[in-house]
């Protein structure tokens, strides 16, 4: 479905967030509570314990959702201002998915004459989210252009006691990683048989690579646009240098003979249907590319004709979509409801497996009703949940939190971890 920029532009005007009070104020004691003199006993108690921020104020469960606008979707470096519809967005997806209170912190990333230094300054933007923590339980990165992006996250989370996460690098991941899970499951694989090659090695590219090899994957060739990201080459950052591997093929075409599964995130149309014909008998194809794929979906059917496969785009008109609001939500939910300081590699992966355990299961009706266009039933044309299925808020939720307590990063872990799942379902269902 097409929308035209006056339907856009009515649906965004006067902005997509507000604040909602959780307390009345109708009353002079209500004033007095809210403001002076009463906040004065909340001031003095943050200062003498300063975890009580989390006892009496938004922080356990606000988000700062922080972006330079030096990558706005596909649209480029457009600036701070510009990113501020993108945040609010997001924003609105993390209280609808997640019940997590959200809001934009836009960061200019110019220098201080306002002249604009046409790349992210890390540091500008690390001091800024460090200025700024204090009032949020956690910070969520987002749009900030590759490789920037890598310090600016590593950072933030090695020196900030809350989690951090950019969602560009690792949502993508996560999501992902559950469908190559189900993939394998469906071929009767395991992970670390899977030949895998990747095109893309900007933000998503890398930490998709990443992902992979936490949970098993062994086998990873990736491309970027000057071909296989080889030992030999003397052109690599360090982030793609990670990832290096000896072979002798030197084109994304040459590495993909024999692959069980191709992840694009790069650009459109640079695989044929004869390039995807080389691929193993049962292959994967996640072209992820948007708006348009690195191969269009019509164009694997008509090449790989009689033949059994997966096809994956980031695309919502097709199935099998890799939309990362299956991910940040519940990443953040199960992070902040036990004070985790980080969203470590073990909450990633446990995120992922139980996205690709729930698509394993019968959609519930509801869903089903969402898509009648679609046979929601666990296989080829469905190895990823839907985005409205309402389980996932307590599934990755949980398995997160859980993950979180199990690696000692849970600051305040439940007494009780399936007490805390059915408290879960009861806030999930007061939320219908």
């Amino acid at each position: 479905m097409a929308y035209g920029k006056e339907e856009v532009m009515a649906y965004h005007k006067g902005g997509k967030v507000a604040v909602k009070l959780p307390r009345e104020l109708k009353t002079k004691d209500d004033l007095c509570l809210a403001y002076t003199p009463g906040v004065a006993h909340a001031v003095k108690a943050i200062a003498a314990t300063p975890d009580d921020v989390y006892a009496c104020t938004a922080k356990p469960n606000l988000v700062a959702v922080v972006s330079d606008g030096s990558a706005i979707l596909g649209l480029g470096d457009l600036g701070a201002t510009a990113s501020i519809p993108v945040m609010e967005g997001k924003a609105v997806l993390f209280k609808a998915f997640g019940d997590v209170d959200a809001w934009p912190v836009p960061v200019n990333h110019c220098r201080m004459d306002g002249k604009n230094t046409g790349k992210t300054d890390p540091k500008r933007v690390i001091e800024a989210v460090k200025m700024i923590a204090p009032q949020y339980g956690g910070v969520n990165l987002e749009d900030i252009a590759s490789p920037a992006c890598f310090e600016i996250e590593d950072t933030l989370d090695r020196e900030l006691d809350i989690p951090v996460f950019h969602d560009d690098q690792w949502g993508t991941a996560v999501i992902s990683l559950s469908g190559v899970m189900n993939f394998a499951k469906l071929a009767g694989k395991a992970l670390k048989d899977l030949k895998v090659v990747m095109n893309g090695a900007g933000a998503a590219g890398i930490r998709i690579c990443d992902m992979l090899k936490a949970a098993g994957v062994v086998d990873v060739t990736m491309c970027d646009t000057k071909g296989t990201i080889r030992k030999d080459r003397t052109d690599l950052n360090p982030f793609k240098a990670k990832h290096a591997v000896e072979t002798q093929a030197m084109t994304l075409k040459e590495a993909l003979v024999g692959a069980d599964v191709f992840i694009g995130v790069s650009a459109a149309n640079v695989l044929s249907g004869d390039d995807v014909k080389t691929m193993a008998d049962f292959p994967a194809i996640f072209a992820m590319a948007n708006p348009d794929p690195e191969i269009a979906p019509a164009e694997v059917q008509k090449a790989l004709a009689g033949r059994r496969y997966v096809m994956v785009t980031g695309r919502s008109d097709y199935p099998n979509q890799i939309n990362n609001v299956l991910g940040f939500p519940y990443l953040f939910r199960g992070a902040l409801d036990v004070r985790a300081t980080t969203i470590n590699a073990e909450m990633k992966v446990a995120a992922a497996n139980a996205l690709a355990k729930l698509a394993q299961e019968p959609v519930t009706p509801e869903v089903a009703a969402l898509y009648p266009d679609e046979k929601l039933e666990f296989g080829t044309g469905y190895i990823i949940p839907k985005a409205f299925d309402r389980r996932l808020f307590v599934e990755v939720s949980y398995a997160v939190a859980e993950a979180a307590v199990k690696t000692g990063v849970a600051k305040c872990p439940p007494a009780d971890l399936a007490a805390y799942k059915a408290e879960l379902v009861r806030r999930n269902e007061a939320r219908m």
